[in-house]
């Protein structure tokens, strides 16, 4: 098998944007939607959104590799490296306080150069806690670096990344294309998602790292968008490449056997503006949980407010199956007769909205933006 890297023009990847120009409109015109969802919040809602999706981009970005961390845990990182915990919450879990610094660092130095020193110093963050791993530098081991699946004895070999002894000088040769195709670089690339693309195909293609190279690729990605949007991007790469996994390696794998990647430009494209309409529709929600609360909040007695907070921690998706009488009565902790005048109160003051009849009644909550 011969891979990208062994060929004669690697790293001179070719692609025709004919498949995806309409996405890059697309992603445009998301970008100011979203931009206007996020106005529409205070300072207090705005930094928990950013706290959302950095904890939404450290978990998923785990578990494509196989990590699970605790919410919690990571959630509290977050907001110690955020400077919100005062004094700092403590975390048990070394990986869930790594990856925040790490995920801190790339948003707070988006504009800065990429080099090797803050790549070591990334790694550094994401391998806090493991063991039996070289953390802070290039990989330096003799076996070929290889992606392999499958049972001993019937293992299929995905790739195999330059040797070791050659990674220095490949990752001096991505270092310098990656500052140079910035915006304020010398050969700016001047669409934000396909340099995005690139960087991500063209990392992971190296595979620098003893470990953890796929966390590190998002984030190198996550960068390069920020660096045109000039300001860090609030989208979550990894929840939109989670999402259907396995589409992720499968086209990995094939654009890491050509140098012309257009199939792996019309996926990673797509796979962008998944993730940036699964943060469009988290902070729209905010939004509307926010005017929610200024129209209604004094209109709710206790149980009705204990009800309704326990429906919007749902988020986006909603409370499966919308709210009834036996799961008010649950949650408020209530008589039937009282629930059911409550429940008559929120639908008299337009709060709740009524969905079919009789027993089988259940509710959903009036959450729009104007």
């Amino acid at each position: 098998m011969i891979y990208n890297w062994q060929q004669p023009e690697w790293p001179n990847f070719t692609y025709s944007f004919e498949k995806v120009e309409d996405l890059l409109f697309d992603y445009m015109c998301r970008v100011g939607q979203l931009e206007g969802y996020l106005e529409g919040l205070d300072r207090e809602e705005q930094v928990e959104a950013v706290i959302q999706t950095m904890v939404a981009e450290a978990m998923k970005s785990s578990e494509i590799e196989g990590e699970y961390l605790e919410r919690e845990d990571v959630k509290s990182s977050v907001r110690n490296n955020l400077g919100l915990n005062m004094p700092k919450d403590l975390v048990s879990d070394q990986r869930a306080t790594g990856m925040a610094a790490l995920l801190t660092d790339v948003r707070e130095t988006f504009s800065d150069p990429l080099t090797q020193k803050k790549l070591f110093a990334w790694h550094s963050s994401l391998m806090m806690g493991a063991k039996d791993v070289v953390v802070g530098t290039w990989r330096t081991h003799n076996e070929p670096m290889q992606v392999i699946s499958g049972a001993l004895g019937k293992q299929k070999e995905h790739f195999e990344a330059p040797p070791s002894d050659a990674v220095p000088n490949e990752m001096k040769q991505f270092l310098q294309w990656f500052n140079d195709s910035s915006p304020s670089g010398k050969h700016p690339i001047k669409k934000p998602i396909i340099r995005s693309a690139i960087a991500h195909l063209y990392f992971e293609s190296i595979h620098p790292f003893e470990d953890g190279n796929g966390r590190l690729g998002r984030c190198i990605s996550e960068k390069a968008l920020s660096q045109y949007a000039n300001r860090p991007i609030l989208i979550s790469l990894s929840r939109g490449i989670e999402a259907d996994k396995r589409a992720y390696y499968h086209q990995l794998e094939k654009a890491q056997k050509s140098n012309d990647i257009t199939e792996w430009l019309a996926y990673f494209v797509k796979t962008v503006l998944i993730a940036q309409e699964q943060t469009t529709q988290e902070v729209a929600f905010t939004l509307k949980k926010a005017r929610f609360f200024d129209r209604f909040n004094e209109q709710l007695n206790d149980r009705q407010l204990r009800a309704v907070q326990r429906m919007l921690e749902e988020g986006p998706k909603g409370f499966e199956g919308g709210m009834n009488a036996r799961k008010y009565i649950g949650i408020t902790k209530t008589s039937k007769a009282t629930a059911t005048r409550d429940l008559q109160d929120l639908v008299s003051k337009g709060i709740f909205i009524p969905i079919g009849g009789g027993r089988s009644t259940r509710y959903e909550l009036a959450l729009e933006v104007e």
